[in-house]
């Protein structure tokens, strides 16, 4: 059965994105100065069964980061990853699972991505493409519409051990508090992976 799952890195101060560059567009800026973030998908000797060998992360990390990928059937992003992403050249951050832009306003996407305007109907047409796999989701718009809308089922945060200070927060203004239940914690080199069910 298909779930919702969120995956994210994160700093410990709670930014999936650092600050934009002096002199440097708002989009097309990627991650501003928090490249960090992800230097533990680098730094190991565990090729990712998923992603290919370009991804060399540590024996624990590549244990849960492949585990998530690998039950991804489609993945939903926001309009402002999507955007500081260069549209992720047509296609999908993931190799397995197409892409669902979610956007209120108009965007182009590829012929390959779907557009959807609400969180709803983003979920409604990942899970069609997921073909009974989870659906993925990125970006903190898109995270916290998820969350409010009672979607999401699992809440992963890769925190790495730096404070940021700025950038762009992961989860935004929330009408109500949510729930958590810690499933699992694993510490691995440079990050430690906090895994939560989402409590209804």
């Amino acid at each position: 059965m298909s779930r919702v799952v969120v995956a994210l890195a994160v700093s410990v101060d709670g930014y999936i994105s650092g600050r934009t560059p002096s002199g440097t567009d708002e989009f097309g800026r990627g991650l501003g100065d928090a490249g960090r973030l992800f230097d533990w998908y680098f730094d190991g000797d565990t090729p990712s069964a998923v992603f290919g060998p370009g991804f060399k992360l540590s024996a624990p990390s590549a244990r849960i980061f492949d585990e998530l990928a690998g039950r991804d059937g489609a993945v939903i992003c926001g309009r402002t990853t999507y955007e500081h992403s260069s549209h992720f050249g047509g296609g999908s951050p993931h190799p397995k699972a197409p892409l669902v832009v979610l956007s209120r306003e108009p965007v182009e996407v590829g012929p390959e991505q779907t557009l959807a305007h609400s969180i709803e109907a983003a979920v409604e047409a990942a899970f069609k493409l997921a073909h009974g796999k989870d659906v993925g989701v990125m970006g903190g718009g898109a995270t916290t519409s998820a969350l409010q809308a009672g979607l999401v089922d699992e809440l992963v945060l890769h925190q790495v051990p730096i404070l940021l200070g700025g950038g762009h927060p992961l989860f935004r203004e929330l009408t109500e508090h949510i729930d958590l239940r810690l499933i699992e914690a694993i510490p691995a080199p440079g990050v430690t992976h906090l895994r939560y069910a989402v409590v209804r």
